[in-house]
């Protein structure tokens, strides 16, 4: 069981004993922190006003509880939406003029995970500096709850999917006739979260016939919840023999977005921003960035859009960061997560839904032709297990060493870029493992970099 505090959260299992998992206690120890927190950035004026969301985790409803109360608590106004995904309290943030939004979600991890993800008064997650101050705040247990005439007001606001799906049709590059001129034909799982509830309720309004597989915000989720190829067969059969013209695949909390062809391929969730990129980029020439961890096909389009591509390290925050400076049009991570400021700067697969649609639509072209017409890259990645006496830091350091004379960079963890492929080695912010990403011309060159990586990492840890 774990508990995992970073400067973008707190992360962890049900149940358990305090400080070792997300238990109740930890629940409201870190949202104290969040509100003292609010409070102190605006000088503890008085009427300040949170946003809470949660997606649709067996443990939602309770942890969402103790944070809006523990919030109320403080003196702080919660405006709770209930049921919802991390780009709907991102606008809802900014659209309520609120001071800060927490989203109860443990996003791709499974069922028993549950999480606190944080929002300043921009709807966009904290940075380091934001993040280690809370940290500081909740180890020290620098708490000052309201007196019974100062607590927080409470009330619930249950259309705010509608409002955000309202706010991605009415952008400027999403062609919602061209949509419905395509008559476009869609499953969608939405492994039974919110997802479920915002995906479909977009696709009926841009007049997308809507085959439903795993949209009962429930959350039992039938399948492993992280939007990769292993985990999505059964779509990949019910795509084919719906005849549909795509396969629709969002993570729990709404801010991943994976397709499959029509043919039960996988589009690949690398090509994602691809696409929507290709897209926007045809419309608005500029910049892009996604993080280190992304496909090189982001990069190919940019270049042929004459824009220039930057990447940051791994992180939605680092992403944003470095949009705003390179004045990115649009940007993300190569794990399915769109951004586009022209909506707002967080990933949001009902932005990408939108824009891919649009440019399906336009293109004429299938699903398969769309995703055959970019470069071919192939990715692999794999994770090694933390054990409590692996030295993560040494382990980057001697590999760093051993490929000195490849293109490094340690911005975050290890990048190690050869001629043809790279590998991306880093420790995870949010599990306790070593992911190892490799990028190469063929599924199997990959594979076989990865394989050597591990091998080479497995050595070295024996050392």
């Amino acid at each position: 069981m774990t508990l995992i505090k970073s400067i973008s959260g707190i992360r962890g299992t049900i149940g358990g004993k305090i400080n070792n998992n997300l238990t109740p206690i930890d629940a409201v120890k870190f949202a104290s922190a969040y509100g003292v927190w609010v409070k102190n950035r605006n000088n503890n004026k008085s009427d300040l006003t949170v946003i809470i969301g949660r997606d649709a985790r067996i443990s939602g409803k309770m942890i969402s509880s103790l944070v809006s109360n523990t919030l109320v608590g403080l003196g702080i106004n919660v405006i709770d939406l209930g049921l919802s995904t991390t780009p709907t309290v991102e606008i809802a943030v900014t659209l309520e003029n609120a001071d800060g939004g927490i989203i109860i979600t443990a996003s791709h991890n499974p069922k028993q995970w549950n999480a606190l993800k944080l929002l300043n008064e921009r709807g966009e997650f904290l940075n380091g500096e934001e993040g280690n101050k809370i940290l500081n705040i909740a180890e020290n247990d620098d708490f000052d709850f309201a007196q019974v005439d100062d607590l927080g007001t409470y009330k619930k606001k249950k259309n705010y999917i509608n409002i955000h799906i309202d706010e991605v049709l009415q952008l400027e590059l999403v062609d919602v006739e061209a949509i419905k001129k395509a008559k476009f034909k869609a499953v969608v799982d939405a492994v039974n979260s919110t997802g479920g509830i915002a995906i479909p309720n977009l696709l009926k309004k841009l007049g997308v016939t809507c085959v439903e597989l795993y949209c009962e915000p429930n959350g039992n989720f039938p399948h492993n919840p992280e939007p990769l190829a292993e985990h999505l067969t059964e779509i990949s059969k019910l795509v084919v023999k719906e005849n549909a013209d795509l396969g629709i695949v969002v993570d729990p909390d709404v801010d991943r977005l994976a397709l499959v062809n029509e043919d039960g391929s996988m589009f690949g969730e690398e090509y994602t921003l691809v696409a929507c990129a290709d897209y926007v980029l045809s419309k608005t020439p500029g910049n892009t960035v996604s993080n280190l961890s992304s496909s090189r096909a982001l990069r190919d389009i940019t270049q042929k859009h004459n824009g220039t591509y930057q990447a940051s390290a791994v992180g939605e925050v680092n992403v944003v960061d470095l949009m705003k400076k390179n004045n990115a049009i649009i940007g993300g991570e190569g794990n399915g997560g769109i951004i586009y400021p022209a909506s707002h700067y967080g990933r949001d697969s009902l932005v990408g839904v939108a824009l891919f649609l649009t440019h399906l639509a336009k293109s004429k072209l299938s699903c398969k032709a769309l995703r055959d017409s970019y470069p071919s890259y192939f990715m692999s990645k794999n994770k090694i297990e933390l054990t409590p006496d692996l030295d993560v830091n040494l382990i980057l350091q001697k590999m760093a060493e051993k490929y000195k004379n490849e293109q490094i960079s340690t911005i975050d963890g290890v990048k190690i870029d050869f001629e043809k492929e790279w590998v991306h080695l880093r420790k995870s912010n949010t599990e306790p493992i070593i992911r190892i990403y490799t990028e190469s011309n063929s599924q199997e060159n990959a594979d076989n970099l990865a394989k050597l990586i591990m091998k080479e990492i497995t050595a070295i840890a024996n050392l």
